[in-house]
């Protein structure tokens, strides 16, 4: 629905294509993305089909397309760049593979002595202070907004260094920097992520900002690849005079 409300704003109508993230892994991201405009990965709990959300987010970073990580989706993005861009091999959300020896999402640490998974998720609404440049404050239209949250996992902060060296921009942070809410890159028409859920707060009537600039990058490449089709159309056309 938020979709819908984000069309809205840019006056189209979205057409939505589901994909079964295990049929990404086992057909390959750009049999099933290559035609399409935008990525979308929601929220979601569970490790089935996270490899195939990672490929497809991979495939999105490296082909410029539009890409809006929520919840589950922002943290696989972080898996992903944490990956295929900072060199951490094999790298991995604890909540997926506790072995892996770059947990680059994970419990807070005050969280993880925590049986009772009720009493640690993290749930409501939090402030979120976002970097003044970034997509994410262009897209908002200023830097103190306030999200709400359900999780339980986190950006690992010992890790923050090398992602950000590596070039991912923590675009949204607690007011205490404590926690990272918001990620993006740089050189991309839009590939953002949040931990919150933007969904809990569009209406049709005021369409959550994060999903109408989604749409409005969609709408560009979708007019983007249209105008290279019409290029290779005219250019395969014999010159006749």
């Amino acid at each position: 629905e938020s979709l819908v409300h984000g069309a809205l704003a840019n006056e189209c109508k979205v057409e939505l294509e589901y994909i079964d993230s295990e049929q990404v892994e086992r057909d390959g991201a750009e049999t099933l993305l290559a035609n399409l405009d935008a990525l979308l990965v929601p929220g979601g709990f569970g490790d089935r089909g996270t490899e195939g959300k990672i490929q497809a987010i991979g495939y999105a970073r490296v082909n410029k397309m539009p890409f809006f990580g929520i919840c589950l989706g922002m943290q696989l993005a972080v898996v992903e760049f944490a990956r295929g861009v900072a060199g951490l091999e094999n790298a991995n959300s604890a909540e997926f593979d506790r072995d892996t020896a770059y947990p680059v999402i994970d419990l807070m640490p005050e969280q993880r002595t925590v049986r009772n998974k009720g009493a640690s998720m993290r749930l409501g609404g939090f402030p979120c202070t976002l970097k003044p440049g970034s997509v994410a404050a262009e897209a908002y239209g200023t830097t103190e907004v306030s999200e709400r949250h359900r999780h339980r996992y986190e950006f690992a902060n010992e890790f923050r260094d090398t992602l950000e060296q590596a070039g991912l921009v923590l675009s949204g942070t607690s007011p205490d920097k404590k926690l990272v809410e918001m990620v993006e890159l740089p050189d991309h028409p839009y590939f953002v992520g949040c931990q919150f859920h933007p969904e809990f707060k569009s209406k049709p009537t005021a369409p959550h900002p994060l999903f109408s600039r989604f749409v409005k990058a969609a709408l560009e490449r979708q007019a983007s690849r249209a105008r290279g089709d019409l290029r290779k159309a005219t250019e395969a056309q014999p010159n006749m005079h």
